[in-house]
């Protein structure tokens, strides 16, 4: 079948063409490709968001850094990632998702060379800042796109398929620490230039990865939309279900901050903030902790990154996991179950003083953390219309990453107060918050039809 052009292209307003967009019974050709993309373009958003964590023990050693010192690197990285959040959020909804995925995509992987660069603590945690915004701006922007070009039956999973893509850059900055760290005391500094593998799929999304459709219709452009639209429907034979436009039930928004606090909505920000807010301490207290806390319990460097490489395998595997769940149910309650037994886990991981049950434990919650993200990735743009979505997305998750912030704060300030056994208790009483607030709270929005 020919691809249409421009000019073949009937003008169509902004309702008919997201439906006809919503009626699509299956992936396209075309979807298909976008989903390994946006998988690379989320590996190098994982590793560069990662290095810091495996990087840590060395760097301690090499520039005699206190464990509040390396809290204070991991809180200006979430700082960081607050103002990507809030900024990209914004900047996507006025200028487009793909610019603010490419651009932030450029910005953290230069910061990671940066990071490589640095000759002191101080220029160290600026790059980290910088970075941080990359990440947050990339994150916002590629999960409200997904949401938005993928058929609403399955947006749950190529959610997670793209996240479960991205995740490969776990086990890549994980072994990749492991390989090069042993080499020379400074080695930790070539990690950080792992952190700028997005460049490559960044330069060719450039070419392939078309404009939302959803944001050209919000922004005015129905002829950019149209010929979008009309290439996914070129690729099916036979005769397409005719396109159903969904009922409006409120005025359209204009994209004003306002707006996320006006009538029901307000609930709604709320409390996916207020989820977020928890759900990323526990994640966060977890991950970007447990190398250098199990080094400061007592094991060797060597057993810490083994332990934390055999951790890196299971964010891919979590997220894939959350395939088969996170479009079966309605996802506030997979996020609810989740957090629950994520809580028991990380009690488990607290406790213990055998070697291998902290492994499994460990695998089990980094497993489980990421299925979660997976889900909340699904969930968190789909209570938010299309006018708000980056902005409503971005705020949420920047209030989530400026509470990261002074979790790794508070993470340090607990350690010294109750130890080991305190900082995981406390993380698995943030993980119980997060399921008390989502399952009870939360919105149902399983195959909702976006507007």
């Amino acid at each position: 079948m020919d691809v249409p052009t421009a000019a073949a292209v009937p003008r169509a307003r902004g309702d008919e063409l997201i439906a006809r967009l919503d009626r699509l019974p299956r992936m396209s050709r075309a979807q298909w490709a976008w989903l390994p993309l946006l998988g690379l373009l989320s590996v190098g958003d994982t590793v560069d968001n990662y290095v810091l964590a495996y990087a840590a023990p060395a760097m301690k050693a090499n520039w005699g850094l206190s464990i509040a010192q390396v809290g204070h690197l991991n809180s200006l990285s979430l700082l960081g990632m607050f103002v990507g959040a809030l900024i990209g959020g914004r900047l996507s909804d006025r200028f487009g998702r793909k610019r603010i995925i490419l651009g932030g995509t450029l910005l953290y992987a230069l910061s990671s060379i940066l990071c490589a660069l640095a000759p002191t603590f101080a220029l160290l945690g600026v790059f980290r800042a910088l970075s941080g915004v990359g990440i947050l701006a990339v994150i916002g922007a590629l999960t409200v796109y997904v949401t938005e070009m993928f058929p609403a039956r399955v947006r749950g999973r190529c959610q997670a398929a793209v996240l479960g893509l991205g995740l490969l850059g776990v086990p890549l900055a994980a072994f990749a620490a492991k390989l090069i760290i042993p080499l020379d005391p400074q080695a930790w500094r070539w990690v950080f230039v792992v952190g700028a593998f997005g460049l490559i799929p960044a330069a060719i999304g450039q070419f392939v990865m078309p404009e939302s459709v959803r944001w050209l219709t919000a922004a005015g452009r129905d002829e950019d939309a149209a010929l979008i639209v009309s290439r996914l429907e070129s690729r099916y034979s036979g005769e397409l279900p005719a396109p159903v436009l969904a009922e409006r039930t409120a005025p359209a928004a204009k994209g004003k901050v306002a707006e996320l606090f006006t009538g029901n909505q307000r609930r709604i920000t709320i409390i996916t903030a207020l989820t977020l807010v928890f759900g990323i301490v526990a994640f966060y207290g977890f991950n970007s902790w447990v190398p250098t806390l199990l080094v400061e319990r007592g094991y060797s460097t060597d057993v810490a990154l083994t332990i934390a490489t055999l951790l890196s395998i299971a964010p891919p595997i979590g997220s894939l996991a959350a395939m088969l769940v996170t479009d079966r149910w309605q996802r506030r309650y997979v996020l609810a179950g989740i957090s629950l037994v994520v809580a028991a886990l990380m009690v488990v991981f607290a406790f213990t003083d055998l070697l291998w049950l902290t492994a499994v434990a460990g695998f089990l919650i980094t497993l489980l953390l990421q299925a979660n993200a997976a889900a909340i990735y699904a969930y968190m743009p789909e209570v938010f219309p299309t006018t708000l979505r980056g902005l409503g997305s971005g705020l949420s998750n920047g209030a989530g990453r400026l509470a990261g912030a002074g979790g790794a704060a508070l993470v340090a300030a607990v350690y010294g107060l109750a130890g080991f056994d305190g900082v995981f208790v406390t993380t698995a009483a943030f993980s119980l918050v997060t399921a008390i607030l989502v399952g009870f709270f939360g919105e149902n929005t399983r195959d909702r039809s976006l507007g």
